[in-house]
């Protein structure tokens, strides 16, 4: 199994309330692709936080192994989300990936 895990902080525009809306879009998207993509195993969308966090989102995603990670990478139902959903409202994206 591997772990897909991302941070994203959200663009200045959609900081605090404004982003209430892109934050929920960006869950809703993502986690519907849950059988829909190949080898995907789990995946969840954190987007409450504690004030102490210096980030606004959260992936946590599993996959049967790196080649479904890969082709989740290129899926069009992943591209599609990542391209409406998610890079136009974020400035940064943190990235880990690891076996479990």
């Amino acid at each position: 199994m591997v772990k897909h895990v991302i941070l994203w902080q959200l663009k200045e525009a959609y900081a605090g309330e404004k982003g209430t809306a892109v934050r929920q879009g960006i869950k809703e998207g993502l986690e519907q692709l849950k059988g829909i993509v190949p080898g995907l195993v789990d995946i969840h969308v954190q987007i409450e936080c504690l004030p102490t966090s210096n980030a606004d989102v959260m992936l946590d995603s599993t996959f049967t192994d790196a080649e479904a990670l890969k082709n989740y990478a290129v899926h069009p139902a992943h591209v599609a989300v990542a391209d409406e959903k998610v890079r136009p409202f974020t400035q940064s994206r943190t990235c880990m990936d690891f076996e479990v």
